[in-house]
């Protein structure tokens, strides 16, 4: 059985290529050739050693995953469906702007922490990704894009790990993937344009501050530990205190003098006067740690088994006002490639669930939103 190299980091490949007994600048050779011209065989790689290139078949390959399907939107938006086997399904995003080309790459096949407003959330979680399935996305979709525009030039620049899963409850396969993307052999990109969403896995928040910071965006939804519980399961895990100094401390490391905190905008859940006065006074007094934030407010995208609806755009407003006036830095994320499900909150692939969340959810779903108006009532006017 061959060893797909696209599992490896830099060092990983110049391990692989010790024990063929070949030297580190070899591994260097082969890096380049599969992650900057995109090489999908060892016979392309012209500048390797004859022997070398008839060795490597006998024990490596380069293995993209099979593309199930592709849908591009109006406004230029592009989602794959990757096939990752036993009956897995997988999806990538890539978002054009003017000034950058940002890939939304997936970690987990599926998700279990469950976010009532996520619809991979409530397909369930079958796996966790490989390093070669995650970097693969970015792999394939560099080289498609740079065919596919005719450009010579790197066409991806950003970064997000926000597609299906949690990436840090995947870390051990994170963390290799994320240096190849930084590693200036394979797609130099900038730590300020790698960006790891998370849903408050806060032990792997200290852990990535050591060992490779990169922008951080932190999903928290709501100002209250009682609602943030009701919509992030995990948050009864880490709570908000807990998930804030946190972020306070790997502000110390990261690239940014901010952590942006993204806010799912729910119509009578989250999105009311009240909640983005509490939003304020939180973020006020954990600023006291150090902590500067960045607020992106994300208008919802529906899906039916949710049982929520998104925010009218006056109320989105009216809440960014408060923040902004409050002198937090505030933006409204503008929704991109809804008419393919490729928005945020959207992408739901199609996943062997082993957690049986569809069930476990539908159940909990009828008492949802009045259960969270009273608790929200109840800790507002504590």
């Amino acid at each position: 059985m061959t060893t797909n190299l696209l599992n490896y980091d830099l060092d990983g490949l110049a391990a692989f290529c010790e024990r063929l007994g070949e030297k580190r600048f070899r591994a260097t050779q082969l890096f380049r050739w599969i992650h900057q011209k995109g090489a999908t065989s060892f016979e392309q790689m012209t500048d390797l050693a004859k022997s070398l290139r008839e060795k490597l078949p006998a024990s490596a390959s380069i293995e993209g995953l099979k593309v199930v399907s592709r849908h591009e939107s109006v406004d230029g938006t592009i989602k794959w469906l990757f096939d990752v086997g036993a009956g897995d399904v997988i999806e990538t995003v890539f978002i054009p702007e003017s000034d950058r080309g940002t890939l939304c790459i997936s970690s987990q096949a599926g998700c279990a922490v469950g976010c009532r407003f996520c619809s991979t959330g409530h397909q369930g979680f079958s796996r966790n990704l490989t390093t070669g399935e995650i970097i693969a996305q970015l792999w394939f979709a560099e080289h498609f894009l740079r065919k596919h525009l005719g450009r010579d030039e790197r066409v991806i620049s950003n970064v997000v790990m926000m597609g299906m899963g949690e990436p840090l409850q995947n870390y051990a396969q994170l963390l290799p993937a994320l240096r190849v993307m930084l590693d200036d052999h394979a797609y130099g990109l900038s730590r300020r344009r790698v960006t790891v969403s998370t849903s408050g896995v806060v032990p792997m928040i200290d852990r990535l501050a050591q060992d490779c910071p990169i922008a951080l965006a932190v999903s928290l939804h709501a100002p209250l530990d009682a609602l943030r519980s009701d919509l992030v399961p995990l948050n009864k895990k880490y709570p908000i205190a807990e998930l804030l100094q946190a972020c306070a401390r790997y502000q110390v490391a990261a690239p940014r003098d901010f952590i942006t905190f993204e806010y799912c905008m729910l119509d009578g859940v989250n999105d009311q006067p009240e909640h983005a006065r509490a939003l304020v006074a939180l973020m006020q007094t954990h600023k006291l740690d150090g902590l500067n934030c960045k607020f992106n407010l994300i208008p919802f995208n529906p899906f039916p088994a949710s049982g929520l609806t998104r925010s009218g755009m006056p109320a989105v407003l009216a809440f960014a006002k408060i923040l902004l006036d409050a002198g937090m830095v505030t933006t409204v994320r503008k929704t991109r490639g809804d008419d393919i499900d490729a928005a945020c909150g959207q992408l739901a692939g199609d996943v062997q669930d082993r957690t049986g969340a569809a069930q476990r959810m539908a159940s909990q779903r009828q008492g949802m939103l009045g259960g969270i108006k009273v608790v929200v009532a109840r800790d507002l006017n504590a």
